[in-house]
């Protein structure tokens, strides 16, 4: 049998499989991370379903761990409250990215099997593991039985002769490997790897080659174990493990021998990881950012390529270069070995370890434009962000960000390129012209009876990253307990009566904008925060202050219809005719005001 018929017959209490068997597949460990365990936990509870073996099961917080997305935050929580019910092990947002705390930690072995919501669980083959990244479904059924279906994989053999060149990476061999087969040639194949050279290669190599079998269309890619292997993992985990490889008869449907000697320096070009090119047809493209992480190339071997470069050297001027170690313990490796210090003296922003920008997460996005070189394994358009993204190994990456191009570490320039104008964002020509504003207005009133309603709530800070105005008025006060719905019954014309400190708390403009977007037509508060106040004023939205005991005599209740002069403060309660006088608009304000704005 092939390794990966052994792995699964050896869990599925069969002598022997081969492929297109549908068999029961016990799961050594089952994992699901925050992104897709909150699915994977409701799909038990809705099917009314247990936790088979808490011992073999675990959360891993790797794709947020900074939990900068309500989202994210509020799946990890709901997980780790099911964690806690249920003595399931959570690897939390200190920990790093699971497939890598499997292998470290002896969750994963030689032999064994080894599921994740992860697409990348396949990782496991550096170790000579099953591992398979599944659906929130097949991870419930894991969870609940302990085993799930899977179908025998045919077996592909790739024989990688020749000598390795010197400056070759394992990121370099993967990417050759992507351009031979590309994204499908070995779709839905068991791929195993061996060779004179592939059996020195480092437990980090192995897991970049095999991280990758995914983008390759492959169930896996494994590695049969050396003694080198065996030896590493006994120095993570303490343990010994016994030898894994394929019987000398064993099947293959398709041999291939490559000669490793041919293999250049590559970069793949964004959009897809089987785009690749030699370093050569890219050399001296400006970059804007660079990013070296990610369950690819995230291992310590990596953060030593990528700090033999930067030591001594500057990030070029203007370029932003992010570096994340895979785990915590490989972060406190780098730390003890002076690599952290390398980096923040090159100028890189490290984060703490995770995924990274890989599944939008804590680090590593890019905006629209912005062309990145990263070491992740995926650069499909907006993946990482809405910008361009090469893919190249932890010491090409490195040595870009120093040059500000593509370039590699024996072609650094002595003076790193600099960004130009480039004119692509001009001022406008615009023709100062608006319609003057009314300094009178009519509206039927909503009473807000709160004091301190503060910027959160009139406009939450997950939507912060709207800049249209149009877009703003949805979201007015679906934060303030009460008025969740406020937006989708204001009228233009609408106006707000309130009490004391409104607008209190942070300084964004967009909790002014909100309601200038749903046409209110003025605010009526017994005081504002300061920095609203100022952003009202000079958004050109009418805000009045009034005393309390002058507003009762109004006996103004909601649903009322109001009249307010801003100029005289002359206010009238439509209903029943009672006028009064509140504070008018000071000077600076009317004629911000008339002006149509600050602006």
């Amino acid at each position: 049998m092939t390794i990966i018929e052994k792995i699964i017959a050896n869990h599925s209490n069969q002598e022997s499989v081969k492929p297109g068997d549908i068999v029961d597949v016990f799961i050594d460990t089952r994992a699901a991370r925050d992104f897709g365990g909150a699915n994977v936990v409701k799909n038990l509870l809705d099917n009314g379903l247990n936790i088979a073996d808490p011992k073999r099961t675990i959360f891993t917080f790797d794709c947020n761990p900074g939990g900068s997305d309500q989202k994210y935050a509020a799946n990890q929580h709901y997980c780790r409250q099911y964690a806690r019910e249920n003595d399931i092990r959570v690897y939390d947002v200190d920990s790093g990215i699971g497939t890598h705390l499997a292998i470290d930690n002896g969750l994963a072995w030689p032999g064994s099997t080894f599921v994740s919501t992860d697409s990348h669980a396949n990782i496991m083959g550096a170790i000579a593991s099953f591992g398979q990244g599944m659906g929130d479904q097949d991870i419930a059924a894991a969870w609940a039985k302990g085993s799930v279906w899977f179908k025998v994989p045919a077996s592909v053999k790739i024989n990688l002769y020749g000598k390795r060149p010197a400056n070759l990476s394992a990121k370099d061999i993967v990417l050759n490997l992507l351009s031979i087969f590309g994204a499908n040639k070995l779709l839905g194949y068991s791929v195993e790897i061996y060779g004179e050279e592939t059996a020195k290669f480092t437990l980090a190599e192995r897991i970049t080659i095999a991280s990758m079998g995914t983008e390759m269309g492959a169930i896996i890619i494994l590695f049969p174990t050396s003694d080198s292997l065996l030896n590493e993992l006994k120095l993570l985990t303490g343990k010994d493990y016994l030898s894994i490889t394929a019987d000398p008869d064993a099947n293959y449907e398709k041999i291939f021998d490559i000669d490793l000697s041919t293999f250049l320096v590559m970069v793949a070009k964004p959009g897809h990881p089987h785009d690749d090119t030699s370093i050569e047809t890219v050399r001296n493209l400006k970059i804007d950012s660079g990013f070296i992480g990610s369950c690819t190339n995230g291992r310590i071997e990596d953060l030593r390529a990528a700090a033999n470069v930067l030591k001594g050297h500057k990030v070029a001027p203007g370029v932003v270069l992010k570096i994340v170690p895979a785990t915590d313990s490989i972060w406190t490796q780098a730390m003890n070995e002076g690599l952290i210090q390398v980096f923040k003296e090159a100028g890189v922003l490290v984060s703490n370890a995770g995924c990274a920008g890989c599944a939008a997460g804590q680090i590593g996005q890019n905006g629209p434009g912005e062309v990145t070189i990263s070491t992740g394994n995926r650069n499909f358009e907006g993946k990482q962000g809405k910008g361009l993204v090469y893919l190249a190994s932890p010491a090409v990456v490195a040595a870009s960000a120093v040059a500000g191009f593509i370039t590699t570490p024996d072609q650094i320039p002595e003076k790193p390129a600099e960004f130009g104008k480039t004119g692509v964002i001009k001022t406008p020509v615009k023709e100062k012209s608006w319609t003057k504003k009314p300094t009178v207005v009519e509206g039927n009133v909503w009473i807000i009876p709160k004091d301190d309603i503060d910027t959160d709530m009139i406009f939450h800070n997950r939507y912060l990253t709207i800049t249209d105005i149009k877009e703003m008025g949805q979201y007015t006060f679906d934060n303030l307990k009460g008025f969740e719905d406020f937006a989708k019954k204001a009228k233009p014309g609408d106006i707000v009566i309130t009490r004391k400190n409104f607008g209190a708390g942070s300084s964004r403009q967009q909790a002014v904008d909100c309601l200038l977007s749903l046409g209110i037509s003025c605010i009526l508060a017994e005081s504002f925060g300061a920095i609203y106040e100022r952003n009202a004023i000079n958004a050109a939205l009418p805000i009045l202050t009034y005393k309390p005991d002058t507003l009762s005599q109004f006996e103004i209740i909601s649903g009322d219809r109001i009249r307010v002069d801003f100029v005289s403060g002359l206010l009238t309660n439509l209903r029943n005719g009672k006028t009064g006088i509140i504070n008018r608009f000071y000077d600076a304000q009317l004629a911000i005001f008339e002006n149509g704005g600050l602006l």
